[in-house]
């Protein structure tokens, strides 16, 4: 059976270079990089020279990467301890949020009392930024803005450049999940006054289980996590020196190689819209993300003229000829629930419908899309 992997959104394939780099730090450099003795030593020289490697791609300095398990527990140890230590009360968001933003300020307000604002959004989901600039007007309370930089399910693109800039007019923290725009746009941390920004490595072909947050010097953040001095104090445990070497790894690559496969891989998200517009008649692209300038050039989703009592096996006959993708995001795919940024944004009509989420990178290939489009097209006229 043909295989396509259609979900790196969701997740991406190491890069050979990252399996040869973590295959050589677990064999070598087994030392816990706390301990004094040469073995920690050199596990403590991998962990900073790797810190470097990603501070100088985002052009911040070392000391603001604190490494963490992934984006979730990075969005979490930064909104946590803004409401805790720093003393925020309230957040301004949207509905559109990763579920790890979401989720963690909806316990911030039941355990803290904390006024949740949601920001307005048009009707692709993109932020109104006039009614953002109202609600920061009122200075009335310690407040932090917590945006997405790219949304996982539908790729809008916010202008954290803006964003920031209008942050910093009316003192207010600006944190910003960059989960799925690190490694495939330019981020200059030091010209865009973000505070703090949550990574995961595996969304740029790096390992599961490694991430970062970044976070601004003399902001006064405090651990979500404690019982060890690791990461300057502010996350405790053994860092997993083997991953967090592989991650600096990919993120340098990803870096080195950005026009040429950013190029390559928005040539086969318009193939791939050009396809489907010309097979599947009455085909909709959600949110803006058939516009590589207002939506990330990594995927695509799609609402497909499917009715609903057809639409409940699609994705299983999709993954019986081998297509990997998701329904809204996949960190909801083993949910009954609908996706909750579609539900803001699309009309009634269209929720009735199945939306997938296909994403793509530069492993895949044009032959891969007509395989799929071939399958989406029986599908729909069997």
């Amino acid at each position: 059976m043909k295989k396509v992997y259609f979900d790196s959104a969701a997740t991406t394939q190491l890069r050979s270079e990252v399996i040869r780099c973590i295959s050589e730090v677990l064999k070598t450099e087994y030392g816990n990089p706390s301990s004094t003795h040469a073995y920690g030593r050199s596990a403590k020289s991998l962990l900073e020279n790797a810190r470097k490697e990603i501070a100088k791609h985002l052009n911040v300095s070392a000391a603001e990467i604190i490494f963490t398990s992934g984006g979730t527990e990075a969005d979490n140890l930064i909104l946590n301890s803004c409401v805790r230590d720093l003393g925020v009360t309230r957040i301004i968001s949207s509905k559109i949020e990763h579920h790890a933003v979401l989720y963690a300020i909806k316990l911030l307000q039941e355990n803290y009392g904390v006024e949740v604002v949601h920001v307005k959004l048009d009707d692709c989901g993109h932020v109104d930024y006039d009614h953002l600039q109202l609600l920061l007007e009122d200075t009335s309370k310690k407040t932090l803005v917590s945006l997405m930089h790219v949304n996982n399910e539908v790729g809008n693109i916010l202008d954290i450049n803006r964003v920031a800039s209008m942050c910093a007019q009316y003192d207010a923290l600006f944190h910003s999940d960059t989960v799925q725009s690190v490694g495939h746009y330019e981020l200059d941390l030091a010209e865009t006054p973000v505070h703090f920004a949550a990574v995961a490595a595996h969304k740029f072909h790096g390992p599961k289980g490694a991430g970062f947050a970044f976070v601004r010097k003399n902001t006064g953040l405090q651990p979500l996590i404690v019982g060890g001095a690791q990461e300057r104090g502010l996350r405790a445990g053994t860092e997993a020196v083997y991953a967090i070497a592989g991650m600096a790894e990919a993120l340098k690559i990803s870096y080195q190689n950005l026009e040429k496969e950013r190029e390559y891989i928005t040539g086969l998200k318009d193939y791939f819209k050009e396809q489907l517009e010309f097979h599947v008649p009455g085909v909709k692209f959600n949110g803006s993300c058939d516009d590589n300038k207002r939506s990330t050039y990594t995927l695509l989703n799609v609402c497909l003229p499917i009715p609903p009592e057809k639409s409940m096996m699609l994705l299983f006959q999709l993954d019986l000829n081998g297509i990997a993708c998701s329904k809204g995001s996949a960190c909801q795919s083993g949910s009954t629930k609908g996706s909750h940024v579609l539900s803001e944004i699309l009309l009634e009509e269209d929720l009735l419908k199945p939306s997938i989420r296909f994403s793509f990178s530069s492993f895949n290939t044009k032959e891969e899309i007509d395989y799929v489009v071939g399958v989406l097209k029986t599908f729909i006229e069997g």
